[in-house]
Order: structure tokens, then C-alpha cells, then sequence
């Protein structure tokens, strides 16, 4: 076989280069090489404390990468660290596998709900176009979307409110942009790109960006204020509540002392800052969107044929059926989303593959990247890395536990999975307790700690919440400007005020 000539290597390997992570910045294909080639070799360098300063190493890495989300999507990156992680025995597969059997719940929501909604866009956009051009004030706007996702919240999933959330950010994106290049609303049209946005409506398109934005982050942060609250809101909940042996009723007014002052607070802290205008947030809704959204809206009205009205309908009273089957935890919410998907297809009538297998484009990619995260998961466990803040805690005196714990378990969430962190805790407290080293009250106090702390000041990172992190890789964050640095900053006066609040009532009321 005849040997490459020399520009024929040069432009194979310059093809190479161009292929590595694609369209991502130069400076960003060369750090994460760096990073790939580093890690090992400080590995094999550094001794017997090796696995603890990689394992930090990887940690910071990848969070890196669900940093620059907007510069390559992070399952790409993220995978490769996690791979590597593998190879030079940080983590095995094992490990991987029971983190993953522990977070299955999580997975097949990811997989099942999500794609569910997809199959009530048409209503939920429906009622929230009605919402939306019914209410004309901001405030009170932003104060319903908070307080509905969080009411929504403490019975669906975070992932599934915000999935719900972003549908109907991206549907009205589409609809304002598709007229803002000049296309009546049948056509077909690509909203991610701005090149045919006609120059009166550049300006609009800003402020109607800012907009959905700031809509966007109160109904993320009321998750979170609702998820707090009962024993199926978060993922974690279940694990604390089973562990302290509560049921719904139990875990509600455990956690009421902290979860409802903090309800209100946050609630307050909306109106304050679209009043105030602080921190990104009091957008208005620009008037000439607002008349496209109401032409949109008549427009839909008077074509909507039988056979959609009927839709409509199958879809509320899934939607009802939904919301029942959630309340009374009938089976795990990735099933119920299974069962969504199969009484929303049957009833109006999509039984085509491909159609069906367009509900889970939008939820695949972040399964996937949330099973990379269990292997970094797998290593924090492994490599022992929280281990020292688990020994500190546990040696303060009895009074200050319940303090400590809620504050170390907000600085770990919010750099890491939130599960993962409560698991660790929780476990832990119940040895104590188990061993006879607390009373029973005093676990109860501890794992109240431990639940609000992982739910209440993890707000502060796209990476302490799963619904951050979704709606930061979702479609709509490149849409509408929502990068990783300015989500922080629109989430740090509600990070600051739960986190203050949330300490305060932990410390003289549990």
C-alpha cells in the first residue's frame, strides 16, 4: 500500500483537528486535550494522595464543561473525561452501573415524562398563550409562573415542570420569530437562525428575548421552592423520607418549618426583582410581539378543525389523569410518562414511528449526559472525596449539626448531584443514629437539614439542579441568550435569600 504523501498527512491531520468537538473554539479543543493528557500522568506522578487530587481535578473539569455548555453541548467533553476516568481506574464500571440502578427513577423520568409532554404542547401552549395575553402585568406574570411551577412542582418532577416550561418558551419564540423574518405562521421556518430577522424587529427580538428569559428563571427557581416540599418532589426527597421513615404527610410537616417560609419569601423576592429590574429580570413584553402573539393566537382559534379541538381535549383529561396518578405516587413518574405517551398517542391518533420518535430528541441527550455525570458520581464516591466534610460535621457540637449540615450539603449540591450528596448524608446520619449516637429527634432534625440543604441553596449552579442544568442545555437557552455565567447571576438573589432564610429556620425551629 503506497504511503501518504506529506500534505496529504497535513490535511488528514488538520481534518482530524477540525472533526475534535467540531465547531468548538480552538482554545477549547486544546484544553480539553490538556486535560486528557494531564490527568493521567499527575496520576501516576502524585503517589499515594493521586486518586483525591485527580478525582477534585476531574470534578473541576467537568464542571468546566457544563460551563461552557454554550461552546459545545457537555456530553461530548464531559463523556471523554468520564471514559478516561474509567481507563486509569478512578471509577469502574461496576460503580457506574449501581449509580445508575440508584438514579434509575430519574433516568426513565428523563426518558418517559418528558416525551409525554411533548404529546400536551398543543394544550399547555394553548393555555398559556391565554395566560400570557391575559395578564398584561410582568409582575404578576413572573409572581404566576413562580408560584405555578412550584405548586406543580411538590407533585411532577422539577424536569417535568421545566420541560413544560420550555416548550412554551420555545413555542413562542418560533411563532414571533417566524413573523419578525417575514413568513406567515404556516411556514416553515428556522428560528435559530437570525440571519432573516428583518431589521425593524432586531430590537423587539432583544427585549422579547430578555422576556422569556426572566420567565424562565422564576419558573426554574419555584421547582425549587416547590420540589422542597414533599416526599416525590426531588428525586432525593424519597431517599430522606425513607430513610426517616415518613410518609407524605410525615415529610410535609417535617419540612414545613423551613420549606413554607421560604415559599413565601422566594415568592416575594419575584416581585421585588421585576419591580426593582435587578439582576436581568423586568423585561416587559414588547407591544409589537405582543399584537404577532395575539394575531397568532386568533389565527389558531379560528382554524382549529373538529379533529384538534378534540385533541385538545384527550389532552386535558390525560393531563388530569397525570396530575391524579402523580398525587397519589400510583407508580414510578417515568411509567406514568410511559402511560401518558401511550394514551396520548392512542387517542389522537399519531401511530407513526418516526412522529412518535420525535418526542424524545429533546430528552435523550440529557439522559445521556446525566448517566456521564453518574461516573464523575462514581468517583467522588470511590476516590472518598466528600469523606472530610461528612468527619467535620459529625464532630461539631449537637446544637450546630443541624446548621453545619444544611450549609455543607448547599456547597456540595451545588457543585455536584444533589442525589448523590443526600445519599452520602443521610446514610451516614442514619448510622449515627442507628449506632445509638443520636436521639431520634435529633436524626429527624438532621435529615431535615440534609434535604433542604441539597434542594434550597444548590439554586446557585445550572449543576446543584437537574432542572438548571436541563433548561441550560435545552433548545431554548441558545435562543434566547441564557448562557451558564448569566443563569448564575439571575439565580444569586434567590440563591443568597433562600440560602439565609432556609439557614435561619433550620437553626431555630428544627
Amino acid at each position: 500500500m503506497p504511503s501518504l504523501s506529506h500534505d496529504t498527512r497535513q490535511t488528514l491531520s488538520r481534518g482530524l483537528a477540525r472533526n475534535f468537538l467540531g465547531q468548538s473554539p480552538r482554545w477549547y479543543k486544546q484544553l480539553m486535550c490538556l486535560f486528557l493528557i494531564t490527568n493521567p500522568l499527575l496520576l501516576w506522578f502524585s503517589g499515594p494522595q493521586g486518586g483525591v487530587i485527580v478525582g477534585w481535578l476531574l470534578l473541576g473539569e467537568f464542571i468546566f464543561t457544563l460551563a461552557m455548555a454554550l461552546k459545545c453541548y457537555p456530553l461530548q467533553p464531559g463523556g471523554l473525561l468520564a471514559l478516561e476516568a474509567v481507563v486509569i481506574g478512578m471509577a469502574s464500571p461496576e460503580a457506574i452501573m449501581q449509580e445508575m440502578e440508584r438514579n434509575l427513577p430519574v433516568i426513565l423520568l428523563l426518558m418517559f415524562m418528558v416525551a409525554g409532554i411533548y404529546f400536551m404542547k398543543p394544550l399547555l401552549l394553548y393555555a398559556f398563550t391565554k395566560i400570557i395575553l391575559g395578564v398584561r402585568s410582568k409582575t404578576w406574570l413572573s409572581l404566576m409562573f413562580c408560584l405555578s411551577s412550584a405548586l406543580l412542582s411538590a407533585f411532577l418532577d422539577a424536569l417535568t415542570v421545566t420541560a413544560v416550561i420550555i416548550g412554551i418558551a420555545v413555542g413562542f419564540y418560533s411563532v414571533y420569530h417566524k413573523v419578525a423574518s417575514g413568513k406567515h405562521f404556516d411556514t416553515q421556518h428556522d428560528h435559530a437562525n437570525d440571519v432573516s430577522v428583518e431589521a425593524v424587529h432586531s430590537e423587539d427580538l432583544e427585549d422579547f428575548r430578555g422576556f422569556l428569559r426572566s420567565l424562565l428563571m422564576h419558573g426554574a427557581v419555584g421547582t425549587a421552592l416547590g420540589g422542597v416540599s414533599t416526599m416525590i418532589g426531588e428525586p432525593q426527597n424519597l431517599v430522606i423520607a425513607k430513610a426517616a421513615e415518613w410518609d407524605f404527610i410525615d415529610f410535609f410537616l417535617a419540612m414545613a418549618p423551613v420549606t413554607v417560609p421560604t415559599f413565601f419569601a422566594g415568592l416575594a423576592l419575584c416581585v421585588l426583582l421585576e419591580r426593582g429590574r435587578w439582576f436581568g429580570y423586568g423585561q416587559r413584553l414588547p407591544a409589537s410581539v405582543r399584537r404577532i402573539l395575539e394575531d397568532y393566537d386568533h389565527h389558531q382559534d379560528s382554524r382549529r378543525t373538529p379533529r384538534e379541538r378534540a385533541a385538545l381535549i384527550v389532552q386535558a383529561v390525560v393531563a388530569v389523569l397525570l396530575v391524579l396518578a402523580l398525587a397519589l405516587h400510583m407508580a414510578e413518574v417515568g411509567l406514568i410518562g410511559l402511560a401518558v405517551i401511550i394514551l396520548l398517542t392512542a387517542g389522537n391518533g399519531i401511530t407513526d414511528e418516526h412522529q412518535i420518535g420525535r418526542a424524545f430528541q429533546e430528552s435523550l441527550p440529557f439522559t445521556s449526559l446525566l448517566v456521564v455525570f453518574f461516573t464523575i458520581v462514581a468517583v467522588i464516591h470511590e476516590q472518598h472525596l466528600f469523606q472530610p466534610f461528612i468527619q467535620w460535621v459529625l464532630s461539631l457540637p449537637i446544637e450546630e449539626q443541624a446548621g453545619a449540615l444544611f450549609l455543607a450539603n448547599g456547597l456540595l449540591s451545588a457543585i455536584s448531584d444533589n442525589v448523590f450528596v443526600a445519599t452520602v448524608y443521610i446514610t451516614q446520619v442514619k448510622n449515627e443514629f442507628v449506632a445509638g449516637n443520636i436521639s431520634r429527634e435529633h436524626f429527624h432534625a438532621l435529615a431535615v437539614a440534609v434535604n433542604t440543604g441539597t434542594n434550597l441553596p444548590s439554586v446557585a449552579t445550572p449543576n446543584g439542579q437537574a432542572a438548571f442544568l436541563f433548561l441550560l442545555t435545552s433548545a431554548i437557552a441558545p435562543l434566547v441568550r441564557l448562557s451558564y455565567g448569566r443563569m448564575v447571576w439571575m439565580a444569586l438573589p434567590y440563591t443568597v435569600l433562600m440560602t439565609l432564610v432556609g439557614l435561619a429556620t433550620v437553626r431555630s425551629f428544627i
